[in-house]
């Protein structure tokens, strides 16, 4: 065997790793790329600030009264007023103001009908005047398309005639007492609301108010209650056509 097998030449470890010395380790744990990542944040940030700030601008201006101008300053939203538009604000909020006081006592009205009153509802109606004596009868009128929507109330000893139910002032009243007769009318075809039922109500100054309505059931209601309430017993004629008895 070759002697020269048998020496073994040590080369040495070129792949050790090397261990950190103290001045790598204060290198790598020095924050010097640090503030740039907080600067950038912080932009970040103030850039999102002013876009909110722009956003709530806006909705100011779609929100703000009819004139009312709305500025940017430097670090809040600033409302720039002459005295003029400050006149004219106080002018819409005092008409507003108004408007409100009205449409509550308009709902009070109208709740305080429905809880008191012995009856409420649309109607439509048409007013006729009868032949005083001597006179020559009325031209007959029958097809002439004039009914008009009322809101009718039965309070108290009179019949209210209103043009919404929400009015404040009725357009048209009778007292029952001069309420001499009622009865059914023939029920007729129209033809935007199909046939309709009805029935007139007749005053001692010879005004006849010619009711009608699509419900037949709100006819006989609306018949049933001015026969108790006008108590004209056997004078009133009922929806079939014959007298109280």
């Amino acid at each position: 065997m070759d002697d020269s097998l048998g020496k073994i030449k040590v080369i040495p470890d070129h792949f050790q790793v090397s261990t950190p010395s103290a001045d790598s380790l204060q290198i790598r744990s020095s924050p010097v790329s640090q503030p740039s990542i907080d600067n950038s944040s912080r932009s970040c940030s103030s850039l999102w600030s002013r876009k909110k700030l722009r956003s709530a601008a806006l909705m100011l201006n779609l929100f703000s009264l009819r004139g009312l101008p709305w500025s940017s300053g430097a670090g809040q939203e600033k409302v720039q007023l002459t005295a003029a538009e400050l006149e004219s604000l106080r002018s819409e909020l005092a008409d507003i103001e108004e408007r409100e006081a009205h449409l509550k006592a308009r709902l009070e009205h109208i709740d305080e009908i429905l809880r008191s009153a012995r009856l409420t509802g649309y109607l439509y109606i048409r007013t006729r005047w009868t032949a005083l004596p001597g006179e020559p009868a009325p031209i007959d009128d029958a097809e002439v398309e004039d009914w008009l929507p009322r809101f009718v109330v039965l309070h108290g000893q009179c019949i209210f005639f209103y043009l919404f139910s929400t009015d404040l002032s009725p357009q048209d009243s009778t007292l029952l007492s001069d309420v001499v007769e009622v009865g059914s009318l023939p029920s007729f075809i129209r033809e935007d609301e199909g046939t309709q039922h009805s029935f007139y109500i007749l005053t001692r100054q010879g005004l006849r108010y010619e009711c009608s309505h699509v419900s037949k059931i709100q006819v006989d209601t609306w018949l049933s209650a001015l026969q108790t309430d006008c108590k004209l017993g056997s004078d009133l004629k009922v929806p079939n056509g014959s007298s109280e008895k």
